[in-house]
């Protein structure tokens, strides 16, 4: 089952999401953000691909990520913000990571080290996530100015509702970010490269982008808001292969619970995919299958290792051995998946686990 069920990676397209970003964003600097395995698409293999098209930073979650990412990246910026104050950051500062700094505890935690560090300030603007609140920015912005092995390079936050471009809180978290900007200058930090802007912000906001941008779902090519159309390319496919054709008959069911029930004689196959594999239990009834560079809805409970697809007819002849496309060339959307589940395509770019083995290609069908 493993040879059968793989992700497919353009590597074409990773690098075109990037140019095109690069593009309209400029002269903003870029951040690839290549956290959880570059959301899914193996960021020992795709960033080295960004850099190479144009990437002047990455940004991850945790400094292990950070470290990992350093062995492929040797010189290129690369940031981490998700860590614990009692961490150990030698390592990570040894190896150039700049550190994100989401609280004022954090900020006191990094200047304790006495080592030398590049840091980001986060600062709260509205999100109530990660970010030094509002009445300890100054509090927060006197620690590192006090702190002599602490380079503060700017600070950074980020949006709630980016991808609804018209949701006045952006406006709010905006002004915000530009106050916590003007309290770290009053306190003698320069600042002189700040970030608030993801994909979506990045994309439609140009009063946001500050010195530079903080980009991650775009570049694998996904739209950060619905009907919009930057020219981008989706970068991965799910796919797997029919394990068997079998006719069902008038009143009969499939799968457990027996939950669908064939309305004529007709013919099903069985596609080796499940929820051991990343792929959501609750999708029933909004998964269409790609067979042939058709759509078949599947049916029926989803099991641990396999799915159940209705062929109708089966008018084009789907048989075993044949590529079944769980999203992506060939079949759905990403984000039309995630459109038809109640999700959002990050979640469904990031699902494909389990046996499912990655490879990569350039220019779509090539990649393989």
């Amino acid at each position: 089952m493993r040879d059968m069920l793989k992700t497919l990676i353009d590597l074409d397209a990773i690098a075109h999401n990037v140019a095109r970003v690069k593009e309209i964003v400029a002269p903003a600097r870029l951040m690839c953000v290549v956290k959880a395995d570059a959301y899914g698409h193996g960021s020992q293999r795709v960033a080295p691909v960004m850099e190479a098209a144009g990437a002047d930073a990455f940004g991850v979650a945790t400094l292990a990520e950070a470290v990992a990412l350093r062995q492929v990246i040797p010189a290129t910026d690369i940031v981490a913000w998700l860590w614990d104050p009692r961490e150990d950051l030698s390592e990570a500062l040894a190896a150039g990571i700049q550190i994100g700094i989401p609280s004022l505890e954090h900020a006191r935690a990094l200047a304790a080290t006495g080592l030398d560090a590049e840091a980001f300030l986060m600062v709260e603007t509205g999100m109530h996530r990660s970010g030094v609140d509002k009445q300890a920015w100054d509090e927060a912005c006197a620690v590192l100015a006090d702190a002599p092995t602490v380079t503060l390079l700017g600070l950074m936050s980020h949006f709630a509702c980016a991808d609804a471009p018209e949701h006045p809180h952006n406006d709010h978290q905006e002004s915000e970010f530009r106050a916590a900007l003007a309290h770290a200058r009053a306190a003698g930090l320069e600042c002189p490269l700040n970030h608030l802007a993801n994909s979506a912000a990045a994309l439609t906001r140009p009063s946001a982008r500050f010195e530079q941008v903080r980009v991650g779902v775009a570049l694998y090519g996904m739209e950060p808001v619905p009907g919009l159309d930057h020219g981008l390319r989706p970068a991965m496919t799910w796919e797997s292969s029919v394990v068997a054709v079998k006719p069902i008959g008038e009143g009969e069911s499939t799968s457990y619970g027996l939950t669908w029930t064939a309305q004529s004689q007709r013919q099903l196959a069985t596609v080796a995919v499940g929820y051991a594999d990343g792929l959501p239990r609750n999708i029933q009834g909004a998964l269409q299958v790609g067979l042939g560079g058709k759509l078949y809805p599947q049916v029926g409970r989803v099991c641990m290792d396999q799915i159940v697809v209705d062929l109708g007819e089966n008018p084009h002849g789907v048989r075993a051995g044949d590529r079944a496309v769980i999203f992506g060339d060939g079949g759905m959307s990403a984000t039309q998946l995630a459109d038809a589940a109640g999700t959002i395509n990050y979640e469904i770019v990031c699902r494909p686990t389990g046996r499912t083995q990655r490879t990569y290609g350039e220019g779509g069908n090539n990649a393989r």
